[in-house]
Order: structure tokens, then C-alpha cells, then sequence
């Protein structure tokens, strides 16, 4: 299973962690939490990068629970745990299945900060479009690095769909129309349009992807349809306020977290699904082309903090 691999060490360790510091002696779940307890697990979920929000709620809802004598065992504790952290992270009950346009191609806008793996992710999922029948047509809006250009036209070709691109340099908003024209031109039933990832700090970059929009939504109404938002599962916090700067320019209609692949800090994925209330859509959990699957909240969940049960 493609997300069993992934942050295994991180998983062990955590539930781990966190049922020595719950389970200091048999009557703790009968007694309640003392508040070193409740301190100390606090402190694993942050080191674990959940972020404060998703630690608090996780945190009153077992003391909730342990009151309301809910919890009898350490199972029982693991469950409640998994439990909380599989509905903070639930998202809509088919997270791949794409918003499709009423009639031409559906256009989906692929955003994140450079690094973050958002060109390999077009690849991946026109990839996954190709799968389930459909004709894709790749756009390079990402024009102020030739590399990109170049990295998305290789991909196109090893996909064997086309590539719409414009001079390095060139307008971003310009070529997502000419690749969305291309599209409609080609029969095309998806257009994928990778963008400018710079820093996200900087407000030109902002102000080119707004301009995107504007000029898709001109061009088809009601696109884009699909505004991807990729972000790096292993920088924590710092992800949070790169989504929040992208949501500024085009509001994302889901996340993709990538780098899950062995080295991620797993609560960073939960963390994100509350602080930015954006349905995880994807997982990237390798470089092939195959490696982008689809977000399962309970599983996920499972896996975090209750795969490797070492008791």
C-alpha cells in the first residue's frame, strides 16, 4: 500500500511517546489526566507539527472522553486518538474525482511554491487523467524558469500529450490562454496549467497568478475548476502560511502534500487540513508517475499514530 511506507518511523515513535506520557499507571484512564500528563502529550502532538489548533481539539476531546469514562484501556486510548485525528482530517468522500467543466475542457490550476515537487505533480496527474480516459493537454505557465519549461515538455513527451509553452520570461496569464485555446482546439477533456512557484513572499508572483485566473475564467467560465494547491508535508508550519498566501490569489479547491515518502512529519498533514479548512486531495509519496494517490482520512489517520503497534 502506497501510504504504508509513509513516515513509518515517525508513526512508531509517536504512539509511542504518547502512550507512555497518557498511560503513566493503570488508573490514569480511570482517574483522569493529571495536567503534566495533558502538558506532556501537548508537547509530543507540537513536536509532531499538528499545530496548535489540531493539538487542542485532540487534546479536549480525549480529556472529554476519559471524564465521560469513555476510555477503559489503552486500545481504547489508540482508538480515540486515531478517531479524532482521521475527522479532523476528513475531507469530501471522493477526494480524486475532479470537478468537471459542464461542456469543453475542465481547466485545473496546479499552484505551490518552487520545491515543493507542483511540475512533477502536473505530470502525475495528467497521468492519473490519461487512466480514467481522458485527453490531456499540459500547459507550462511557469515561465520564469526555463527548467520548468523544459522539465514539463519531457514529461509531455514521455505522456505523449502535448505541451503549450511561451518564451521564458513571457506572460504566465497569456500562455494558460493559449494552452487553454490549444485545448479546446484539440478536443481535449482536461487542461492542467503549471504556475509560477517563486517565493511566495513576493507580491508580483501573487498578482500573475490572480491575473491567471482572471483570464481563464474569461476564457471558460467557471474556470478554473480545479485549483490545486501543492505544499511540502515537511515544513510544518511554514506550509500553513504559504497556503494561506496562495489562497489570497486563487482560493485552492484542494491540497496535494507531497515529500510523504519516508522523511515527512505526518501532524503537518493535519495541521494543514485544519488551519486552511482545503480538502486534502493527493498524496505524493514517490517521484513515478504512478506515486500520486488518492487521500483516505481514516487510513491516514491509522497510519500516523497507530501503525507499528509495538504493545
Amino acid at each position: 500500500m502506497a501510504t504504508s511506507r509513509v513516515t513509518e518511523a515517525k508513526k512508531l515513535s509517536l504512539w509511542s511517546k504518547l502512550k507512555r506520557l497518557a498511560l503513566t499507571d493503570v488508573g490514569a484512564l480511570v482517574r483522569g489526566f493529571k495536567a503534566a500528563d495533558i502538558e506532556a502529550m501537548e508537547r509530543a502532538l507540537l513536536e509532531a507539527d499538528f499545530g496548535i489548533r489540531a493539538t487542542t481539539e485532540i487534546i479536549d476531546d480525549l480529556e472529554a472522553r476519559v471524564r465521560r469514562g469513555g476510555l477503559k484501556s489503552e486500545g481504547d486510548l489508540k482508538n480515540a486518538i486515531v478517531d479524532r485525528v482521521a475527522t479532523l482530517l476528513a475531507g469530501p468522500p471522493e477526494p480524486a474525482r475532479l470537478h468537471r467543466a459542464p461542456t469543453g475542457p475542465t481547466v485545473v490550476v496546479v499552484m505551490g511554491v518552487n520545491g515543493t515537487g507542483k511540475t512533477t505533480t502536473v505530470a502525475k496527474l495528467a497521468a492519473r487523467c490519461q487512466r480514467e480516459g481522458d485527453s490531456v493537454v499540459l500547459v507550462a505557465a511557469d515561465t520564469y524558469r526555463a527548467g520548468a519549461i523544459d522539465q514539463l515538455k519531457v514529461w509531455a513527451d514521455r505522456l505523449g500529450v502535448s505541451c503549450i509553452s511561451g518564451a521564458p520570461g513571457g506572460d504566465p496569464a497569456a500562455v494558460a490562454f493559449d494552452g487553454i485555446e490549444a485545448g479546446i482546439a484539440r478536443g481535449a477533456t482536461v487542461v492542467i496549467i503549471d504556475t509560477a512557484g517563486r517565493l511566495h513572499t513576493q507580491e508580483g508572483l501573487m498578482e500573475e497568478l490572480r491575473k491567471v485566473g482572471r483570464v481563464v475564467g474569461r476564457k471558460i467560465p467557471g474556470a478554473p475548476h480545479e485549483a490545486l494547491l501543492v505544499l511540502d508535508g515537511t515544513v510544518g508550519q511554514n506550509a500553513v502560511q504559504q497556503g494561506r498566501l496562495f489562497a489570497e490569489a486563487i482560493p485552492p479547491t484542494g491540497l496535494v502534500i507531497t515529500k510523504l515518502d519516508g522523511t515527512a512529519r505526518g501532524g503537518a498533514v493535519v495541521a494543514l487540513r485544519r488551519e486552511l479548512d482545503v480538502p486534502i486531495r493527493f498524496l505524493g509519496v514517490g517521484e513515478g508517475l504512478a506515486d500520486l494517490v488518492e487521500f483516505d482520512a481514516r487510513r491516514f489517520g491509522h497510519e500516523l499514530i497507530a501503525s507499528g503497534d509495538d504493545t
